[in-house]
């Protein structure tokens, strides 16, 4: 892997914090108008996500037209719009004003998981706003712990680490998770896993994910079924009609014990909630990169 200049390293760090100040302390309105713009931005300087996300769309909704899918991807670039903004408010966010721009649908899940006294993993995806989700519950339940992979820019990766953990939440480094993971259930904590991505063939397995082979990692399962947490999959959905987002936990899924299978329903799950919100995940993510053996690749 070729190395990063710390030039490079710096100005990205640099914008971010121009983005990011830009959003926090303009009036509301205008730093969702802003971040609008910053989304619409991004779509035109790579025009590879949109590429990406249109054959992802291809795959995944052969019956729309054209027209339709980039209606669908004009809605993910507003979808990361909106997780900027709530992103860059994170420092002035607190329990008192964390109501405005998040509820909770199904938190008696968590509150069932919490007296099993296993611990809770929540299973979520690139859908919504899964900083924000985090964040949220950290105010206005616990803090928790989150698995993330760190960035190749050092320096952003300690601005989002910062901005993750103000509200009391913990990173686990996805290079040693399983210990990390293992330790917060057993002091029956809450742990969030984004299950949606790519992974290789040394750490997944292939399970239906929209009528495709999708190589997805196996390790949450296998967690899963170690600790016997329970397992409920929850996302922060945008809500146009309320202009906040629904931190909504669905009931809890068993586990039987064998990662594939249990892979598999947890897939089949966020599918189905993609498949409601479609403008809110990020199909800019090549899922389907990783192929069966002796399969054409799927991407240019």
């Amino acid at each position: 892997m070729q190395r990063r200049s710390a030039f490079r390293n710096y100005v990205e760090y640099a914008l971010a914090r121009l983005i990011l100040a830009s959003l926090a302390w303009t009036p509301l309105g205008v730093a969702r108008r802003l971040a609008g713009f910053y989304a619409a931005l991004l779509d035109r300087a790579v025009p590879r996500l949109r590429r990406i996300a249109l054959r992802n769309l291809e795959l995944a909704f052969a019956e729309l037209t054209a027209a339709e899918r980039n209606r669908i991807i004009d809605g993910v670039f507003a979808s990361i719009g909106r997780l900027l903004v709530a992103l860059a408010r994170f420092p002035r966010l607190n329990r008192n004003n964390i109501g405005r721009w998040i509820r909770y649908e199904g938190f008696e899940h968590f509150e069932e998981g919490l007296r099993r006294g296993k611990g809770v993993l929540f299973a979520t995806a690139h859908l919504g706003n899964w900083e924000l989700s985090a964040f949220a519950h950290g105010l206005m339940a616990a803090p928790m712990h989150i698995v993330v992979r760190p960035l190749d820019n050092p320096k952003l990766d300690a601005l989002l680490e910062r901005l993750r953990t103000l509200a009391g939440n913990r990173v686990i480094a996805k290079k040693d998770f399983a210990r990390g993971i293992l330790r917060a259930l057993a002091n029956n904590e809450a742990v969030g896993i984004l299950i949606d991505q790519n992974t290789s063939l040394e750490e997944g397995a292939f399970v239906d994910f929209f009528g495709l082979p999708a190589c997805s990692n196996l390790g949450f399962a296998k967690i899963a079924a170690r600790s016997q947490a329970t397992v409920i999959p929850g996302f922060a959905l945008w809500n146009e009609d309320e202009g906040r987002y629904v931190l909504r936990f669905y009931p809890p899924v068993a586990m039987s014990g064998d990662p594939v299978a249990d892979t598999q329903r947890l897939q089949k799950i966020v599918e189905q909630i993609i498949r409601a919100y479609p403008d809110q995940w990020l199909w800019i993510h090549r899922r389907w990169r990783t192929r069966p053996p002796g399969e054409a690749p799927l991407y240019e």
